[in-house]
């Protein structure tokens, strides 16, 4: 099984969520998601700065086996972008949950969190794929 950290919320997507004490969340995808896309060779990220609202398309990763959109699980206005992913997309196949994060943004509805799992249902999520 993949790894699924209990601190995170997830969306049916497959991405993760992480919000700090200052209402910025970090997003990426999981380990079972990269675990399915196979060696990853390419990202595209959003543009810092541009607004998202939850379940919008904003990044594509490309790997081996396919190319796949991401979609935001929360809505805000996107900080920073993880450029180092640009050189190395490989790290979201070694480090999904660390340096393989996508972009941190401010959460404009905090209540969206609500709506994402928590690591035992993403667990039975996938299970039932």
């Amino acid at each position: 099984m993949s790894t699924v950290p209990d601190n995170l919320r997830y969306a049916s997507t497959h991405e993760w969520v992480q919000v700090d004490d200052d209402g910025i969340a970090t997003i990426g995808i999981s380990d079972h998601a990269q675990n399915a896309l196979g060696d990853i060779v390419f990202i595209e990220l959003p543009e810092a700065g541009a607004m998202v609202n939850s379940k919008d398309e904003v990044a594509v990763v490309e790997s081996v086996k396919a190319a796949s959109d991401i979609y935001s699980p929360v809505s805000g206005e996107i900080l920073e972008v993880n450029e180092a992913l640009l050189d190395a997309a490989e790290t979201i196949n070694l480090a999904p949950y660390v340096g393989g994060w996508f972009y941190k943004l401010k959460l404009i509805d905090a209540s969206e969190l609500d709506k994402l799992m928590d690591a035992d249902a993403y667990v039975e999520h996938c299970d039932a794929e």
